[in-house]
């Protein structure tokens, strides 16, 4: 917007990441957090291809790649596990095997920043892979705290109201104590409302009133 002044404050955190099985639909399932992320990564590589002719470059275009999510967690619950791998559950025992079917899966996570303003990173439709099994042993009586990394691959999607067709990353920024554009990105995501907004109608005898609140 003219005249409205550029953001160049840098983000401190990461935050509030959901997900929600998606299959070949634009709406979710249901709407799932794993918290306490502690860093992610998103890879969007691009290249840039050249034609030539007469030993110059005659044209120019750019070939984009696949985009891959790297995340890290403190601990990914086992019933995360079991919905983003497809992993199969039998007399309360989990088992992962060559077989196994991951779901497709929209996701959603936030950077946070000092200023308290969020920016939301939307992923419309992917696949997680199953992480590495590892673990520590103590040292002179020292505890240490493990962490969890796995990792995903997105494609592009159809995402309502967009001119250009599908997308692979939506992304979206609120100011300190606004959730307009959460809430716009959730619906396009996941065809759902976020998990902390209410909606209650009132009816009278003459008017009908809905109140959306977080």
């Amino acid at each position: 917007m003219a005249g409205e002044e550029k953001n160049y404050k840098a983000s401190t955190g990461v935050d509030e990441f959901y997900y929600g099985e998606v299959g070949d639909t634009l709406t979710a399932t249901a709407i799932e957090r794993v918290k306490f992320l502690q860093n992610i990564t998103v890879n969007m590589p691009q290249d840039v291809v050249r034609a030539y002719g007469d030993n110059v470059t005659a044209e120019m275009a750019v070939s984009s790649g696949d985009v891959s999510v790297t995340s890290g967690f403190h601990k990914i619950p086992i019933e995360d596990k079991q919905k983003l791998l497809g992993w199969e559950t039998v007399e309360g025992l989990t088992a992962a095997g060559s077989n196994d079917n991951p779901p497709y899966v929209a996701c959603v996570f936030a950077k946070t920043y000092e200023d308290g303003s969020k920016e939301y990173v939307g992923l419309p439709k992917g696949i997680f892979t199953r992480p590495n099994v590892s673990g520590n042993s103590k040292e002179g009586g020292n505890t240490q705290f493990s962490s969890e990394e796995i990792t995903a691959q997105f494609m592009d999607r159809e995402v309502v109201g967009f001119a250009k067709g599908k997308k692979s990353v939506i992304f979206a920024r609120d100011a300190k104590d606004s959730t307009t554009n959460r809430d716009v990105l959730f619906q396009k995501i996941f065809g759902l409302a976020h998990p902390e907004t209410t909606t209650t109608t009132t009816t009278s005898s003459s008017t009908t009133t809905t109140t959306t609140s977080a």
